[in-house]
């Protein structure tokens, strides 16, 4: 699968956020954009899923040999397409135990074998889930609730994952096993945009990068060659020693 947007315009009201952005997401890989906050990366994730409208441009995703214009479907033909959000700071049902919000996250799959299979595959990836699994979501850690959300968006077969600024509050070891844990799941076919204000991790997997101000792309290229330009420093001053590298 691919993900291609172009020229892609959006907002809120009468207020537009998004100007002509242009993002390719390629299969199999990490793709990662990162910004100061209000840039408009958690839009963009919006429309990606069709919760904020498209007002130009466009959002094609090319799956199974065939392309479909994702400005023609809504979030639950997105869903199946097999794209999943994994929204900022988890979003979990705090008051259901963690098998019954995984059962319950696989709302689109109807063969029970698939369920177990996919929720297996959530406890192999994430063993701590296993072990709480029948502990209320809300009781646990936030590193764990987050852990939770993303085996979440596995129990639907994803192909593509977005990913909401996943370090969001969490300590710097809980951030570091969650990346971890992104990697293996990328190494399991899974391909995964990432939008973070975590510049070091977004660096430290991203085989592309983007960043993003003021609704507008104003890099791309490989993330190695980020800190060689001037824009690192002037947008991100603010992050140190990572902007002076």
């Amino acid at each position: 699968m691919s993900l291609e947007i172009r020229n892609l315009t959006a907002g809120y009201g009468h207020t537009e956020v998004l100007h002509g952005v242009d993002v390719t997401v390629e299969a199999g890989r990490i793709t990662a954009m990162i910004g100061p906050n209000g840039a408009g990366k958690t839009t963009l994730l919006k429309t990606i899923m069709g919760l904020v409208k498209c007002r130009s441009g466009s959002i094609m995703y090319k799956v199974d040999s065939r392309t479909e214009d994702l400005k023609l479907s809504g979030p639950h033909t997105r869903v199946k397409l097999g794209i999943c959000m994994v929204p900022e700071t988890g979003r979990v049902f705090q008051k259901m135990t963690v098998l019954e919000n995984l059962k319950f996250a696989a709302y689109t799959i109807k063969d029970r074998t698939t369920i177990a299979k996919n929720m297996e595959m959530v406890f192999q990836i994430f063993p701590i889930l296993d072990k709480r699994r029948n502990q209320l979501a809300g009781t646990m850690s936030g590193g764990e609730q987050a852990m939770l959300a993303i085996g979440k968006a596995l129990m639907l077969n994803p192909k593509l994952i977005l990913l909401d600024e996943p370090s969001l509050g969490l300590a710097p070891k809980v951030v570091a096993d969650a990346y971890s844990k992104l990697r293996e799941i990328n190494e399991l076919g899974v391909t995964l945009f990432i939008v973070e204000q975590n510049v070091d991790k977004a660096l430290s997997v991203a085989t592309h990068l983007y960043v993003l101000s003021q609704g507008r792309i104003v890099f791309s290229g490989n993330p190695r060659d980020i800190k060689k330009e001037t824009l690192f420093a002037q947008y991100y001053a603010g992050y140190g020693e990572v902007a002076q590298k």
